[in-house]
């Protein structure tokens, strides 16, 4: 026997070994054949996933030269202008570390940059999904653990922005202790829990450190396998409806080849965009901050864009307080905290409340247009614009300053922005929805428009129509076909968003 062959026969008896223990021979069979189908809204959450690693990468890197103790030194490394300034040691450290380890300023912001795409690509993952009605049953615990994850990548965000101690990021963290300190009853005993005595105190950042690096990260990597793989995975993946792909049916690539290949291609792309990006655009630069000083404040503070919807509902809602039994209660804060927290809770609960207003229990494997749902996708496009207003007014007084108008007014600006927008974003978007369904109603109906105008023997003009191609009439018939639920108390509301009645529709004039 070669030696080639005996080394194909120790492989075939270990892999056999391994079957007899674990039965894996069957399951990789199945998911060698497991089809994925191509589209490339589906990549939205791959970007995600793949930005998650390089995080976790760059991460341990960051560990090894990082100090987390707010302990007071003096620094003495190698940039010159904070020489024999007095700073915390997470600050010294981070500087040392951008400054004077090799390849440390580079890893530095691969790692603020991946953070920055995990988020992007998360929210625009959330609004494929909602948009296309991916949510529904039976994924509605996915839908939870989306909104669990981005919630905890925010949270893991803030930390690791935290953990330098400058002053950008000290008073991001003094307006947090503000807000915690303002809850009623408890305010004051969290505040002193998170400083551990008195502001400033000496162990926030190691507490920070502690989230940041173990707490948050170990709840993301038990739940992103979940989100992204365990579930999905036993789950049959959602299409568009074409081609062959139907609720019992999926149309796609295999895993293995084509599907590993290009997963593979895809993870080395987002790694070198990322690198690309903290190699050639600068971000976060600490050293020109300075330390952080309970005593200074720089103007123009912006958190980074993930966090910055809260940092505009504070500055929205005016400062009125009252006083009830002995008690402040800062509106000006708990207002803002707790609309983020309904805007959250409704976001996480609208699959359970779509399928009570429409009384739709069945199981769902297509996925809609975003023009076939109108009413979920003006109640989409209104929470886009909620979160973009508030968004927005983190910025007021940068806008008030760039354009040379009145704080004041950009901030009645944002506030009367606030309240009008969602409601006139919802019009519009069901309104363009509802002339969308129709379009594609007369091109079924009546085809394309060729812009020939022919004449009748009788002297009437008419225009001549051609039909649609045989491919695009069987999808919008395969659309129009599509049961619509009507057990729910707003059935006819959510069912494609129609108003009219069929008899109503039939008797309307065709335009020309």
């Amino acid at each position: 026997m070669s030696l080639t062959e005996r080394r194909a026969s120790t492989a075939e008896q270990a892999l056999n070994a391994l079957d007899d223990r674990l039965g894996t021979t069957g399951f990789a069979r199945r998911a060698a054949r497991k089809a994925f189908p191509d589209h490339w809204s589906f990549l939205i959450g791959e970007i995600a996933l793949y930005s998650f690693l390089v995080l976790l990468a760059s991460g341990v890197f960051l560990t090894f030269f990082f100090k987390p103790s707010m302990s007071e030194v003096v620094y003495h490394g190698s940039y010159t202008p904070l020489r024999g300034v007095e700073m915390s040691e997470a600050y010294a450290s981070t500087l040392h570390l951008s400054m004077d380890v090799r390849g440390g300023l580079l890893v530095r912001q691969v790692h603020h940059w991946s953070a920055l795409i995990f988020l992007s690509a998360i929210v625009a993952h959330m609004l494929r999904v909602f948009f296309t009605g991916a949510f529904r049953k039976p994924r509605e615990l996915n839908w939870l653990l989306g909104i669990v994850l981005f919630t905890l990548a925010m949270a893991n965000g803030f930390t690791g922005y935290s953990l330098p101690d400058d002053l950008l990021s000290g008073t991001g963290l003094r307006l947090v202790l503000g807000a915690a300190q303002a809850i009623p009853l408890v305010g004051s005993y969290l505040a002193f829990f998170l400083l551990g005595g008195q502001f400033p105190g000496t162990d926030l950042v190691p507490r920070l450190y502690v989230v940041h690096v173990l707490l948050v990260p170990g709840l993301m990597a038990a739940l992103v396998p979940l989100h992204a793989i365990v579930l999905p995975w036993v789950q049959k993946h959602t299409d568009f409806r074409r081609g062959r792909s139907t609720e019992r049916t999926v149309e796609g690539k295999p895993f293995y080849p084509v599907f590993m290949a290009k997963t593979t291609a895809f993870v080395l792309f987002t790694a070198g965009v990322t690198v690309l990006l903290a190699a050639f655009l600068q971000i976060n630069p600490v050293w020109q901050y300075g330390p952080y000083s309970p005593s200074a404040i720089s103007a123009g503070s912006q958190p980074d864009w993930y966090l910055a919807f809260g940092d505009g509902a504070l500055r929205l809602m005016p400062g009125w307080d009252v006083t009830a039994a002995g008690h402040t209660l800062s509106f000006g804060i708990l207002v803002p905290l707790l609309v983020i927290t309904v805007f959250f809770t409704l976001l996480a609960l609208y699959p359970f409340i779509e399928r009570r207003a429409t009384g739709d229990t069945a199981i769902h494997h297509v996925l809609d247009r975003p023009r076939d749902a109108a009413t979920r996708t003006g109640l989409g496009a209104a929470g886009i614009v909620f979160y973009g207003v508030l968004w927005a007014a983190a910025g007021n007084d940068v806008i008030a300053d760039r354009f040379d108008v009145s704080l004041f007014a950009t901030t009645w600006f944002f506030r009367i922005a606030l309240l009008t927008g969602p409601v006139l974003a919802f019009t519009v978007t069901r309104r363009l929805c509802l002339g969308l369904q129709r379009r594609d109603r007369l091109l079924l109906e009546h085809g394309v428009e060729t812009g020939i105008i022919v004449r009748a023997p009788s002297g009437g003009f008419s225009e001549r129509t051609r039909p649609l191609p045989a491919e695009a009439a069987e999808r919008l018939r395969a659309r129009s076909a599509v049961p619509r639920p009507t057990g729910g108390p707003l059935a006819r509301l959510f069912a494609g968003g129609e108003l009219e009645r069929s008899e109503e529709r039939e008797h309307r004039p065709v335009p020309r």
